[in-house]
């Protein structure tokens, strides 16, 4: 299920839409300012959420709570301030 969803919004917007799998990439990008790299971590963790419906399963669902802290841990790496909030809201959920 989970990959016909990443093929479709592959399809949706185009072929170089970012996962949770090029999160270590998306760091190491040297032309992107730290600003792009955050939305984009952002916008790849608002995609999974988006994707949950009131039929995904409750491993669906510990599946995305467990890649947002990878990108949240991400994103500290770059905003201490901001990456650190995310990690505290998340940990309270």
């Amino acid at each position: 299920m989970a990959v016909r969803k990443r093929l479709m919004l592959n399809l949706i917007l185009g072929s170089m839409a970012y996962t949770v799998s090029d999160i270590n990439k998306i760091l190491e990008f040297k032309t992107w300012t730290d600003l792009q790299k955050v939305d984009e971590l952002l916008r790849i963790d608002a995609s999974m959420y988006c994707n949950l419906g009131t039929d995904s399963s409750d491993s669906e669902r510990s599946e995305v709570k467990k890649n947002s802290q990878s990108i949240y841990r991400a994103i500290k790496k770059i905003d201490p301030a901001s990456g650190g909030i995310f990690m505290y809201d998340i940990d309270k959920v």
